[in-house]
């Protein structure tokens, strides 16, 4: 009933209703502006909160997949390579077809004025009146045309292997942002949980001191410990949002904010050995195949620069009419309608050198592409080294960080336990509990830490 007549009122008493409303104290509790954690470890994080889902608009849940899909859809930097790719690849449509014959179809009307022959005035014309209606079939032969093509396969193929570095820069990015908010979202929950335990704590430290077991300066810590919780809570809030309007920028053409991710951080699984991922990377790298690419481009650039300093043909048939009348017969009976045919051979002969200078261009664009596929093996090996030990290193530690998560999840409980018995101080307590949250917040960003390495990783090999 509410949400009916709600729905009915304009904008400004709408916003009047809601400041009356927020101004109850202990309304919306519960039901906070921004995403609260329910749980963790496959199961859905629930999203900001607005308007449109308090009124029965379920968010949209995503996947990391999901995630992906919608980023290549909308990542202006994605879609320029792809542009990039669809241009080189008309671009070979095109000079694929240059080496076809061409069909034109003419129609023209020449008129001389007359001068008393037949001739008439213009001496180049064949008459007063001279109708042209032909078909024509031309053909151009070129060692350059050939090379040319060559030329624009290799761009197509260079484009393709740029296309392929910014699909899996892509993924990288995206796996940042998606997993970011996902443990800004787990950081939330752990503040939340420490805020509560600090002001559990509070509480248990002013039972005692009402019952004379713990001096006053006992309360003053608990109470600093759990202002501070407080303070760490709205910080972990604020990151959450922020990393949620990041996500939302990547994903959504239109900024929307009411959607959910899932939380399928995990304990991931073995990495291949370094020598499967070595056989990966020089059958996969995207970086090589560009360095490649570039050299046999510059090769037939070379090529394309010589050819234009050897003979080329070109072939012409023509077919239909040229006569002074618009008929098929003239008017003593003579056909009109014929064919006529002509090659023209071209022979470069001087042009001050500028051919030899374009081959020398063509040149030192070749012995660059050379020193930059060394440098690109080169790198590959470096690279793949690093990102390989980076994805050991944070896979190995996962264990323990997870270990000594449960170690100071005990550690607090038997720490409080020893302080509500008198053998444990508040200084002790309070160690506990922030040695808790560092715990769970450095396992969170260890997982982070995994897949954006797994990521970097696969950006050399691909997946596996």
């Amino acid at each position: 009933m509410f949400t009916t007549v709600y729905r009915r009122l304009d904008a400004l008493t709408r916003i009047v209703l809601l400041g009356t409303l927020l101004a109850v104290p202990g309304y919306g509790q519960g039901q906070p502006q921004t995403a609260t954690l329910s749980q963790v470890n496959g199961q859905l994080l629930t999203p900001a909160a607005t308007a449109d889902t308090d009124f029965g608009r379920a968010p949209l849940v995503l996947t990391l997949q999901d995630a992906l899909t919608r980023a290549k859809a909308n990542d202006p930097q994605f879609r320029a390579a792809l542009t990039e790719l669809g241009v080189a690849h008309q671009d070979t449509v095109q000079s694929r077809a240059q080496l076809l014959p061409n069909v034109t179809y003419n129609m023209q009307f020449l008129y001389t004025q007359g001068n008393g022959s037949l001739s008439g005035r213009y001496i180049a014309n064949n008459g007063l009146h001279e109708y042209i209606a032909q078909g024509n079939v031309h053909q151009a032969l070129s060692p350059g045309m050939l090379a040319e093509y060559r030329r624009v396969e290799m761009t197509e193929a260079l484009a393709r292997a740029k296309s392929e570095i910014a699909t899996r820069g892509l993924v990288v990015t995206v796996v940042q942002a998606y997993y970011g908010y996902v443990v800004a979202q787990r950081k939330y929950a752990t503040a939340q949980k420490a805020a509560s335990e600090a002001g559990r704590f509070l509480d248990i430290s002013h039972k005692l001191q009402n019952g004379g077991e713990v001096a006053r300066s006992d309360v003053i810590k608990a109470q600093i410990q759990s202002q501070q919780q407080q303070r760490e809570l709205q910080d972990a809030l604020l990151e959450m949002n922020k990393s949620r309007l990041d996500l939302a920028v990547l994903l959504f053409p239109n900024f929307e904010e009411n959607f959910s991710v899932v939380d399928d951080l995990r304990s991931p699984d073995p990495l291949p050995s370094l020598v499967e991922v070595q056989t990966a990377a020089t059958r996969n790298n995207p970086e090589l195949r560009v360095a490649l690419a570039s050299l046999r481009q510059t090769d037939q650039e070379k090529r394309v620069a010589w050819t234009a300093m050897l003979p080329s043909l070109g072939l012409d048939y023509f077919y239909g009419i040229d006569a002074n009348q618009f008929a098929v017969r003239d008017r003593s009976g003579l056909k009109n309608l014929g064919y006529a045919a002509s090659a023209t051979l071209q022979l470069p002969i001087w042009n001050w050198g500028a051919g030899y200078s374009k081959v020398k261009q063509a040149d030192l664009r070749r012995q660059q592409a050379h020193v930059e596929l060394s440098f690109a093996q080169r790198r590959l090996l470096a690279d793949l080294r690093s990102f390989y030990d980076e994805s050991e290193t944070a896979r190995a530690q996962l264990e323990s960080l997870s270990q000594t998560t449960e170690l100071a999840s005990d550690s607090l409980r038997l720490t409080t336990l020893r302080y509500q018995a008198g053998e444990g101080t508040v200084l002790e307590v309070v160690d506990a509990q922030n040695t808790l949250t560092l715990a769970r917040n450095a396992y969170d960003d260890g997982q982070v830490r995994f897949q954006v390495a797994l990521a970097n990783l696969q950006t050399l090999t691909g997946s596996f």
